[in-house]
């Protein structure tokens, strides 16, 4: 279970380092960091598939994801001044067994290079504990360096890495302990879900071909493959209760035809089933949030952005109530601007984190110097 989540200047993300429980609430007020906490986490789950470089330059490079604001804010008001120290976004996270960090910076390319909106990845560590220290660090990688910690101490990597390769993806080298691919791993398994489509075209709506699937994916094209493989595994019963929390007396049928799965929702008083494209936004949205959050096999993290976007009022507790089912299964962090939803989510166990925002960059509200975790960034 991650513990920490660190990022410093990535946006308004200035200096933040937030504690992690097994159910998360980001919460704040429009402007205040939440859709920059959400993607600062996409960025660095990216990382695990070898796409954190190229996932800068789809944002505009590194001088667009940049916090825009001066260099030490001051407060309200505070004017940009010349930047005395490196450059760099600054992203980690501390778990139960294994910690990463990753320090993206400008790139140093000849100037008639084409790809001047790649950031370089300047250092990289791997750790145990809460953060990062001398005793704790077991792969430190400096610009194209790389040392591993051995049986008999620290051992130079023979293996030079280039400005956008990461020892998480890229590493060969037979003395990486094995924990470097774990975490590769699982941070790759990172599911995240923002904003479904539920228009008249949208693939949830449309029959698609079917095959054991393992968690949904992030335009829910496979959706109804995703409740017959929960069910198939035994795992349908949370499914049918959340479907009939939401709408009682109802379940979830799904239809096979040539190989082609298509999702019905069997509803009392009516004569059939109500195919996928026959369903109101709304009720769509809740089914595909069903299927996301209680797969046969949960991720190791779900993290989810606005769930109750687009959701009548009426669906705010099974909502909740689902969630907090996830989490029971796994580690779940929910981004939210809704006060129910919050309520629930805090009644059900879940730690809240307020954020704010008032010209000092995004920090949590009346976290106190103490009771913020433990982190420490290495130099270059």
């Amino acid at each position: 279970m991650l513990t920490t989540l660190a990022v410093s200047g990535y946006r308004s993300l200035v200096d933040v380092v937030v504690p992690l429980d097994p159910l998360t609430v980001i919460t704040g007020a429009n402007g205040t960091g939440k859709s920059n906490l959400y993607r600062a986490l996409r960025l660095l789950a990216a990382t695990g598939h070898g796409r954190a470089v190229a996932a800068v330059a789809r944002e505009g490079g590194l001088d667009s994801v940049l916090w825009a604001g001066p260099e030490t804010p001051q407060g309200e008001g505070a004017q940009g001044t010349r930047r005395t120290r490196p450059i760099s976004v600054r992203l980690g996270i501390a778990a139960d067994e294994v910690g990463y960090l990753i320090d993206l910076g400008l790139p140093q390319t000849d100037a008639r290079s084409l790809f001047t909106r790649d950031p370089e990845i300047k250092r990289e560590q791997l750790f145990s504990g809460p953060f990062a220290r001398p005793g704790t660090l077991f792969v430190d990688r400096q610009r194209g360096g790389v040392r591993v910690r051995g049986d008999d101490g620290w051992e130079s990597v023979d293996q030079p890495m280039g400005p956008g390769q990461s020892v998480l993806l890229d590493l060969v080298d037979g003395t990486a302990r094995w924990e470097t691919a774990s975490l590769r791993s699982r941070i790759a398994s990172w599911r995240f879900y923002d904003h479904f489509r539920t228009d008249a075209s949208a693939p949830a709506r449309r029959p698609q071909v079917g095959t054991r699937t393992r968690w949904l994916s992030d335009d829910g094209s496979d959706l109804a493959a995703v409740w017959a493989t929960t069910t198939e595994a035994g795992r349908g019963a949370p499914l049918d209760e959340a479907v009939d929390r939401a709408f009682p007396g109802s379940r979830v049928q799904i239809s096979v035809t040539d190989g082609s799965f298509r999702l019905q929702l069997r509803q009392p008083g009516l004569l059939r089933p109500l195919d996928a494209a026959e369903l109101s936004d709304g009720t769509l949205r809740y089914l595909l949030w069903c299927a996301a959050l209680l797969p046969a096999d949960p991720p190791p993290l779900l993290v989810v952005n606005e769930p109750e976007s687009s959701l009548h009022e009426s669906l705010i507790d099974p909502l909740g109530s689902l969630l907090a089912h996830a989490a029971s299964q796994t580690q779940v962090i929910v981004v939210t601007h809704s006060a129910p939803l919050r309520r629930a989510l805090a009644e059900a166990g879940g730690s809240v984190v307020e954020l704010e925002s008032n010209g000092y960059g995004t920090r949590v509200r009346d976290q106190l110097p103490l009771e913020r975790p433990s982190w420490h960034w290495p130099s270059r």
